[in-house]
């Protein structure tokens, strides 16, 4: 009988190696932020095909949720959520955050993720970065006009301080109040957030 020739080319999809993929974009992540690593030199370093990133992860969104061991990537979610009317886009955003906070499978690791932010400077500036790139650059993107950017990460501030009250630091009343007495309370201040400012006057006039 003759022997089979060597197996060549990079490593098929195994649970292995998606746990490889995720050790090496846990550690690159980290050490050098989101925006440095690609999906392509994880590949590399991984030794598996580009395309079995794409096949695990769908997007580097993706991969960073798993690599953080999110069981729901807000930047996923914010992606389904920005077509439709600007006019109601804080609307449909405020909904996803009570949705996906309300769930103990996604917000705990959500939470942890929040916890570790905190604790490690690494982390910390791995999701800063992500939350600009992902959250607040988005949003400015869709919103449009001047001053965009501002007026995204002054919804972002406004979302995030929400999050820490009622999910973190679980302040009362709000951490017991219904989702419908949350938007009655502070969608009209994240409507305002991404409102156009009017432009300020000139000095002399």
């Amino acid at each position: 009988m003759m022997n089979k020739a060597p197996r060549r080319g990079r490593r098929a999809g195994s649970p292995d190696t998606r746990a490889q993929i995720l050790d090496v974009a846990r550690r690159r992540f980290l050490a050098e932020g989101y925006q440095a690593v690609t999906m392509r030199s994880i590949a590399a370093e991984a030794d598996v095909d580009l395309a079995l990133i794409s096949y695990f992860f769908g997007s580097k969104k993706g991969l960073f949720g798993a690599a953080l061991a999110l069981a729901t990537n807000p930047a996923e979610r914010l992606a389904l959520v920005l077509e439709g009317d600007v006019e109601t886009l804080p609307d449909r955003i405020l909904a996803e955050v009570l949705d996906v906070w309300g769930s103990p499978v996604a917000a705990d690791p959500l939470r942890a993720m929040l916890g570790s932010a905190v604790q490690d400077p690494a982390v910390g500036t791995l999701v800063s970065e992500v939350l600009q790139r992902e959250i607040v650059d988005r949003i400015a993107a869709r919103i449009g006009g001047a001053d965009a950017r501002r007026r995204a990460c002054d919804f972002a501030v406004h979302l995030a301080g929400l999050i820490m009250a009622r999910y973190m630091l679980r302040l009362e009343p709000l951490a017991s109040l219904p989702p419908d007495e949350i938007a009655r309370t502070h969608l009209p201040l994240l409507r305002l957030a991404l409102r156009p400012r009017p432009a300020s006057p000139r000095p002399g006039r």
